[in-house]
């Protein structure tokens, strides 16, 4: 194998180690406090890695010209598919970082949550229900004034603690009958 070709995979693989460690220690920067700029790992590690990548594959297509002239052209081709993949590292990372997330759940958001009753709640008692909440099936202890048997549709009222809440039913209630005759 070329030794030029040789040296600008060697350049590679250490872009190659930067990504690794740009992988396992995270946030780590240098020199930019958010981590995303020009001298984040990623973006080092993408300069890096492509500077020897793309700079190899050149010195392969070059392979009958002096020394001299296989290393500055294999620079100049590893620099076209360096800056690109550096540039794009960096949007990425900023993206990554600007994304929009979900606040954390807390009780607040379970008020008003409707659900089921999963498991029976005895009046007084602790029961579970199944509640959705910001799209998600969350399963919680569940009190009640009444007794609620499997399967009744409910609604949050009070969260007494970070695990249980006080539901009341949202099932119609039954018809009533007037003497003891149906109409």
């Amino acid at each position: 194998m070329d030794p030029i070709a040789t040296a600008f995979l060697a350049v590679g693989g250490v872009g190659l180690v930067v990504l690794l460690l740009a992988l396992v220690l995270g946030g780590a920067d240098l020199g930019d406090a958010d981590g995303d700029g020009p001298f984040s790992l990623p973006a080092i590690a993408a300069f890096v890695g492509g500077t020897g990548f793309g700079g190899a594959a050149v010195s392969a297509l070059l392979p009958d010209l002096p020394g001299v002239v296989t290393v500055l052209g294999s620079l100049a081709g590893g620099l076209v598919v360096a800056l690109p993949l550096a540039a794009g590292a960096v949007r990425l990372s900023a993206a990554f970082r600007d994304m929009p997330t979900e606040p954390t759940l807390t009780r607040a958001h379970l008020l008003g949550a409707q659900g089921v009753v999963v498991s029976r709640v005895p009046a007084g008692g602790l029961g579970e229900v199944r509640l959705t909440v910001a799209g998600q099936q969350l399963k919680y202890h569940a009190r009640s004034d009444v007794p609620l048997p499997t399967g009744t549709p409910v609604y949050v009222v009070d969260t007494p603690t970070e695990t249980s809440v006080q539901v009341v039913s949202t099932a119609p209630d039954p018809p009533l009958s007037l003497g003891g005759t149906t109409p």
